[in-house]
């Protein structure tokens, strides 16, 4: 089974909007996908029970606490978090995940709560090195903005623990 974990200590810069979209497209290409909600704002959870029965199945569980129970069968778990994640939670995070998306918007506050989050995550010897995929989505963004143009500039800077850069995806 394939971890997905979509994480970023900051609300609302859209981690449940990307989880459900990343959950879609695995559904559309075959998979068995379990959407695992942490929020206790449950967005992933109404996501779910709205989506049409028509569309590719998709599994959801609630998450309370530090109970996961996962369909057997489930080939891609994807787990949308909250906000404001402790140590604690986001090293039992890390422990499933073998990618790690982290959505991020193009404002100062945001930018800089996602320096401070990566130096933490970075920090966690052992957690990351080598063994997490680490992506970044930068979200809602107007491309010819200024903002747009820091946001990218910091992304292009960031270094992985093992010198590599940080893998940026796309701009939505």
């Amino acid at each position: 089974m394939r971890t997905i974990i979509v994480l970023n200590p900051k609300g609302g810069c859209g981690k449940s909007t990307i989880a459900t979209n990343i959950a879609s497209y695995f559904a559309i290409k075959g998979k068995k996908v379990t959407l695992a909600d942490c929020d206790p704002q449950g967005s992933s959870r109404d996501w779910l029970s709205i989506r049409p029965n028509a569309y590719s199945a998709i599994n959801g569980i609630v998450v309370e606490g530090d109970r996961l129970q996962v369909p057997r069968n489930t080939d891609i778990l994807i787990i949308d978090t909250p906000a404001a994640v402790d140590d604690k939670r986001l090293k039992k995070y890390l422990r499933k995940a073998q990618s790690l998306v982290m959505p991020i918007i193009a404002s100062p506050i945001d930018i800089r709560a996602a320096e401070h989050f990566l130096k933490e995550l970075f920090s966690f010897k052992g957690s990351i090195d080598n063994k997490i995929k680490i992506a970044t989505i930068a979200n809602r963004v107007r491309e010819d903005t200024l903002i747009a143009a820091k946001l990218e500039h910091y992304l292009d800077n960031v270094k992985l623990p093992n010198g590599k850069k940080l893998p940026f995806m796309t701009m939505l």
